[in-house]
């Protein structure tokens, strides 16, 4: 069940958080792996080819911009150079920056934008090439409950991409769908990730645990919760499966 041998994936922001841990999942599954990250805080997505690797996957990193559309675009050629072939991408790279709407100036709105939703788009089409050759792919996208769901102040530019990508995901699933390729999204909610601890820009610790209490199940999500269910969207069980956002967020949207 669930299985990817003899699958290739692709997954951006892998060195932490949801990326790595889909990565490690992937691994477990048997997908050789293609890992991209932009790291200046000092992650090292070293550790997450060792451990990959030691799970008898071939596993690769390259360091990729996701703002740059030739970074992208490289990366998809390292792939089929070396694999020979690409069946899943995971566009995962994304930031957060905590900006009061009265101070979100164009600037801010438009680095925010490029990488959280023009940096999904740029993965998706330089995908589609091989994939559509193929007759076969999977398209996964990072969105969140913010995106759809539910609200978060001082974080509008973020809201809207990841509502953006929904957008994303759902038109173009039904335009690639005759070529073989599905195209799907996941929403988690309150997910303990490095990014999600960032006290300036995100909730921070103390943020996070207050809000287990208040989840139906009674915890805050953790990265493998979000990657058990990106490799479900990877696998071929879900092969009648696009243009869907699967909230997994412990129930935290259904009593807000």
């Amino acid at each position: 069940m669930l299985d990817l041998s003899g699958r290739v994936a692709i997954i951006t922001g892998a060195a932490s958080g949801i990326g790595a841990a889909t990565a490690l999942a992937f691994a477990d599954a048997g997908a050789s792996l293609v890992l991209a990250d932009y790291a200046p805080d000092g992650h090292d997505i070293a550790g997450v080819i060792e451990t990959a690797a030691a799970k008898g996957v071939t596993a690769i990193s390259q360091a990729v911009d996701v703002r740059r559309s030739e970074d992208v675009d490289a990366l998809v050629s390292t792939a089929l150079h070396r694999f020979g072939r690409l069946d899943i991408v995971l566009a995962n790279a994304a930031i957060a920056r905590k900006v009061a709407a009265a101070q979100l100036d164009d600037a801010a709105w438009s680095d925010l934008i490029d990488v959280d939703l023009t940096g999904v788009w740029r993965l998706f089409r330089a995908a589609l090439g091989p994939m559509r050759a193929a007759g076969h792919g999977r398209l996964l996208a990072t969105s969140s409950t913010v995106g759809n769901q539910e609200s978060w102040t001082e974080h509008v530019h973020y809201s809207a991409a990841k509502a953006g990508v929904v957008g994303l995901v759902r038109s173009l699933a039904a335009e690639v769908g005759p070529d073989g390729i599905t195209v799907n999204a996941i929403a988690p909610g309150i997910i303990e990730t490095p990014q999600t601890l960032d006290a300036a820009n995100s909730l921070g610790a103390l943020g996070i645990g207050a809000t287990a209490e208040s989840q139906p199940i009674r915890r805050v999500g953790r990265p493998d919760d979000i990657a058990n269910g990106f490799r479900y969207l990877a696998s071929d069980e879900a092969s009648f499966v696009t243009g869907q956002l699967l909230v997994i967020d412990g129930g935290r949207t259904l009593v807000r």
